[in-house]
């Protein structure tokens, strides 16, 4: 089960290193960005949608990650000693933390999108 874990860790780090290759290759030949949108069919507002779509999805699944980390660690300290109940939910409030500051970004980047003329 540990060896899955890290092949899809090192399978998705691979997969955003190319999208993040393919990123900075449009953002660096400026002169073409326009060819390539319209060859496309991208316009700026679809990539910033694109963004936000993804930035949801990050934050939520890598809160759901730590969520199902923390909760687990969280019940086990419980059922040994009831008396740290409190002090565990804070670990799990800052694993939530981490989708609202993702929902944050994706209305930061929502209100991007320029209208249609």
């Amino acid at each position: 089960m540990e060896m899955k874990m890290k092949y899809r860790f090192a399978f998705t780090l691979c997969v955003l290193l190319l999208l993040a290759g393919v990123g900075v290759g449009l953002v660096g030949a400026q002169e073409a960005e326009a060819e390539v949108y319209a060859t496309a069919g991208m316009t700026e507002g679809a990539w910033i949608a694109l963004a936000t779509a993804a930035t949801m999805v990050g934050s939520a699944v890598a809160a759901g990650w730590a969520i199902v980390a923390t909760g687990v660690a969280a019940a086990g300290a419980t059922a040994e000693k009831p008396e740290v109940s409190g002090r565990v939910l804070i670990f799990v409030a800052l694993a939530e933390a981490i989708a609202i500051y993702g929902l944050l970004i994706a209305f930061m980047l929502w209100t991007k999108i320029p209208n249609p003329p």
